[in-house]
């Protein structure tokens, strides 16, 4: 981890944080959930060899850059197949419903799934893949070394919403509980939205997490 820098671009009217883990010796980086209006992000992989774009969900305002990213940098889509269709589908992934924020946003098919306790070798790293749904069906947490980019799943004092199709809070408390909690206390989160926490803060804290 330590030839690696982990970059945040909030993007898009929502301001979805989207992740730019970069090997700066190789000049290579992983895209991590590309949001809407995405021009900061593209200015900055400009001359960076993508390996990767990794989805934590596909609620429209994490995969609102995809295809910019992807026809730039050539590089495949990995999602778990929960929601492989919403991508390629407005409807499901919440972009028409939320037409006064975002036009409709539909994407070409993934190129590979996720998987529980996958583990990605991307970057020269292990990046291991934790299916962490509630807020959404197919949401998964990437975990490498001590860093948790969580999605739309666990945030600084508070957790993902789960009125959207496919949500449940019971399903969210589970998974918050029985796959993050189990983390060690100084695993750094890093949210879909909003700052930086760690594991041991929120379930000491978070009063969202009962």
């Amino acid at each position: 981890m330590s030839m690696l820098k982990l970059q945040v671009y909030p993007l898009g009217p929502l301001q979805t944080n989207a992740y730019l883990l970069v090997h700066e010796e190789k000049n290579k980086a992983v895209v991590i959930d590309p949001g809407m209006n995405p021009q900061p992000l593209l200015k900055r992989i400009a001359d960076l060899e993508v390996e990767a774009i990794l989805l934590t969900h596909a609620h429209f305002d994490h995969i609102g850059g995809v295809e910019q990213v992807r026809t730039l940098k050539k590089c495949p889509v990995y999602i778990h197949p929960l929601e492989a269709d919403w991508l390629t589908d407005a409807k499901r992934n919440g972009s028409l419903r939320w037409s006064d924020v975002t036009p409709p946003i539909e994407t070409a098919a993934a190129e590979y799934d996720l998987g529980d306790g996958q583990v990605l070798h991307l970057l020269d790293q292990q990046i291991r893949v934790i299916h962490t749904p509630g807020h959404s069906p197919g949401s998964v947490s990437f975990l490498l070394e001590n860093l948790l980019i969580a999605g739309d799943v666990l945030f600084h004092m508070s957790v993902g919403r789960t009125d959207l199709p496919g949500g449940n809070m019971r399903t969210l408390l589970d998974t918050i509980h029985n796959r993050l909690f189990t983390l060690p206390n100084e695993t750094i989160v890093y949210p879909g939205h909003g700052p930086k926490t760690i594991i041991g803060y929120e379930r000491q804290h978070n009063p969202y997490v009962y």
